[in-house]
């Protein structure tokens, strides 16, 4: 991945991946030199070690009753936000060749369900303003409509055992799986809307995963299927030496 916006944030005047690696003590992120880095081969001994002390400090030092805050006088990006995807082109979801789109949510639940884009915007709808925190270094400030996680949750009745969850894409069969307590986090949402409008395809369209309290690539887009697990199961960029984590 690359990206020509450069609004970057700084923690204490450190660079968010300098405070990764120098302050927080996280030894795979020294390990990352870009977006798309995909980690030395002899070295997944060691970022598998690491990333199982990774997950027991960060979840030490995740807050899950904090929230995301944007900065004063700050400005919304509108469509200078990068557009990332895995596909040759930008993912397109055409009626046409494969039928409606839905949402699948299921695994560790009472009530599996299957939604289209008009059963999610049937459901409680949440506007979020809120940054987006991308593992290159920069922000940008967004406006995140959707469905709260929480609410997915209790209509599909979430087995107390699902710890983890699994968000899969039509994005060339991308997907990360997180913790449940991100995923719980009140500014996680099922986001159809971006900025006042339905979301495009550059963003995720139909709908896509999102949450201040990860980096951007834990936010899949092109949602098709959210799947409660007892055990976690990686994802496309975390299988490749990311932080399985990804916190903010």
């Amino acid at each position: 991945m690359s990206s020509n916006w450069r609004n970057f944030r700084s923690i204490g005047g450190i660079d968010r991946r300098d405070f990764l690696i120098r302050g927080s003590g996280l030894i795979s992120a020294a390990l990352l030199a870009a977006c798309d880095s995909r980690g030395p081969k002899a070295a997944d001994r060691l970022l598998r070690y690491a990333e199982r002390k990774n997950l027991v400090v960060e979840r030490k030092l995740f807050r899950h009753t904090s929230m995301d805050v944007v900065q004063a006088g700050a400005h919304e990006a509108g469509n200078k936000l990068p557009s990332y995807f895995i596909s040759p082109a930008v993912p397109v979801w055409d009626e046409s060749t494969m039928g409606k789109w839905t949402l699948e949510v299921s695994g560790l639940v009472g009530n599996p369900v299957r939604l289209t884009l008009a059963d999610l915007q049937r459901l409680p709808q949440v506007s979020n303003r809120v940054n987006h925190y991308c593992v290159e270094g920069w922000t940008a400030v967004e406006n995140w409509t959707g469905v709260p996680f929480t609410e997915l949750a209790r209509l599909v009745r979430a087995d107390p055992r699902a710890k983890f969850v699994d968000f899969q894409s039509f994005d060339d069969d991308y997907h990360e799986s997180w913790d449940i307590e991100s995923a719980m986090h009140k500014q996680t949402v099922v986001a159809y809307g971006l900025d006042g409008k339905m979301l495009e395809p550059a963003h995720g369209a139909p709908a896509r995963l999102y949450s201040p309290v990860k980096l951007g690539y834990k936010n899949t887009k092109y949602l098709t299927r959210i799947v409660f697990m007892p055990v976690m199961n990686g994802g496309y960029w975390s299988d490749q030496g990311y932080e399985w984590y990804g916190g903010v």
